[in-house]
């Protein structure tokens, strides 16, 4: 089984994600949900399958884009136990000034 939890932001990035595809098609808005979901599980069951993005960040984060939706990207603490996930991003929102404000 894999374990990992989701901060209060991650938490609010997945709701924000959802809102703004459910404005187009709620089930579209499930499907990349689920695909978020899926993505976390699957980070968790091996942390270092993510990469380290040195330019954004000089935290230790790893980052996990999704692979049918390759537009978002799961961002999370390897080191933790559960795993933390501390951010769920569109690729296109500057990701580094993000990074930066969240703890």
């Amino acid at each position: 089984m894999s374990v990992y939890a989701l901060t209060p932001l991650a938490k609010a990035d997945i709701f924000d994600i959802w809102c703004y595809i459910a404005d187009d098609s709620e089930g579209a808005a499930d499907r990349v949900e689920q695909a978020i979901y899926d993505a976390c599980a699957l980070v968790a069951q091996a942390p270092l399958r993510g990469h380290i993005r040195p330019d954004l960040t000089p935290r230790s984060l790893r980052f996990w884009t999704l692979t049918r939706y390759p537009n978002y990207t799961v961002v999370y603490r390897a080191e933790t136990a559960p795993l933390q996930v501390v951010a769920v991003l569109h690729g296109k929102r500057n990701l580094r000034r993000i990074l930066k404000q969240r703890p």
